[in-house]
């Protein structure tokens, strides 16, 4: 069966990014391409449910995680300077790592898939930016910052509108973030999977990024 031509501008793509990515690296002489230098801390996810229904369990029902969150600066410039932030997300609801990766974007209906800098983490919303499938269809998730510590977890679909479902509060630093790799790609949470254009854009770039590193 014949690639759709999203999937083929998908894996064109991301063959790109992971160019660039490769390049990047060699050029700033870094392990880490991208999120050169994170900080690992220790983090709890108080999820509280909510009238409407993702179909998602994790993101329905209520309850608590430990979660451990890194928080970067995309390109590594200096702080004085705006940088796209991420924030890196691990949970393990059902025995294994899930990962939620989010970026600074907006939350409007196209600011939500457009990334922004900002000086600080929680200097702006922080999305997955590309959808997952889930049972609902195409489903977004973002953190809004409440305060440097603390985001409200929402979920979203491409143009709906959001819904608050969780709390994220960051606590105390957790040892070096070069000792974990994080992939959402891989490391999925129960009910959201990647749409094969998703995969197809995103693996290149992650897989270059470990192998740089040293944990392909």
């Amino acid at each position: 069966m014949a690639d759709s031509p999203l999937d083929v501008l998908a894996r064109t793509t991301g063959a790109l990014l992971a160019t660039g990515t490769r390049a990047l690296g060699a050029t700033w002489h870094r392990v880490k391409p991208l999120h050169p230098e994170g900080a690992l801390r220790r983090a709890t996810i108080t999820r509280l449910g909510g009238p409407i229904r993702s179909g998602v369990p994790w993101i329905d029902d209520d309850g608590e995680d430990e979660a451990l969150v890194r928080v970067s600066r995309a390109l590594g410039l200096p702080e004085s300077l705006p940088d796209i932030h991420g924030l890196a997300i691990r949970v393990e609801p059902a025995g294994r790592p899930a990962d939620l990766l989010l970026a600074s974007t907006g939350l409007g209906r196209v600011t939500r898939f457009v990334l922004t800098a900002a000086k600080r983490p929680s200097g702006r919303p922080l999305t997955s930016l590309l959808p997952y499938r889930s049972p609902r269809g195409p489903l977004l998730v973002a953190a809004a910052p409440d305060s440097p510590r603390t985001f409200d977890l929402l979920w979203a679909g491409p143009v709906g509108p959001w819904h608050r479902f969780g709390r994220l509060e960051l606590g105390e630093a957790h040892g070096d973030d070069l000792q974990l790799s994080f992939d959402p790609v891989l490391n999925q949470l129960p009910g959201l999977s990647q749409y094969d254009w998703v995969r197809r854009l995103r693996e290149p770039s992650y897989w270059t990024a470990r192998e740089r590193s040293g944990r392909a």
